[in-house]
């Protein structure tokens, strides 16, 4: 394996947590929660002040930039040795789970515990969305190549943003 497909390898998979079982793709939604988590512990929160909520989308930008990126010029490679939108791959669930944590209402956030209940709110989401695929989602997935390993999984991240956003504001803001 040459080195600049060992390093997409690396991507992909997220650095091997697409090789874990069971559920890779729970796996492979962790790292982006923990790492909201970890900024919005450090005061980088969404709704901080101006520039450490800048900070907060920022790293969440390049998070989804690096890994929708990954799957798209890695997706045909990854189905050439995994098959049809493996489960290895799970750079497509780290770029969902961070549209799903883009825009967490600041209110819910307040507090240790509300930032906790609303982390796994869309972690929770996300993960049931990207299994259940709704429409559009569904049909996404069998778009060849790299797209279509990463469009269900964005569709799912939108559709945990909007659920995120009602259970937020009604139930832990």
């Amino acid at each position: 394996m040459s080195p600049h497909s060992a390093r997409g390898l690396r991507l992909i998979t997220v650095f091997g947590l697409g090789f874990m079982r069971p559920a890779s793709g729970t796996w492979g939604s962790m790292p982006p929660v923990l790492i909201a988590g970890a900024l919005i512990a450090l005061g980088f929160a969404p709704g901080a002040s101006a520039t450490n909520s800048v900070i907060y989308h920022a790293v969440l930008a390049l998070l989804f930039v690096t890994f929708a990126g990954a799957c798209v010029v890695q997706g045909d490679r990854a189905e050439a040795r995994f098959g049809h939108d493996p489960s290895e791959v799970v750079a497509d669930e780290v770029a969902g789970q961070c549209i799903a944590l883009l825009a967490l209402p600041a209110a819910a956030l307040a507090t240790p515990i509300k930032a906790a209940l609303t982390l796994a709110s869309s972690f929770l989401a996300f993960r049931v969305l990207d299994i259940v695929k709704p429409w559009p989602a569904r049909q996404l997935q069998r778009v060849p190549s790299g797209w279509g390993i990463l469009l269900d999984d964005l569709f799912a991240g939108l559709y945990a943003l909007a659920v995120v956003q009602i259970v937020a504001r009604v139930w832990i803001a």
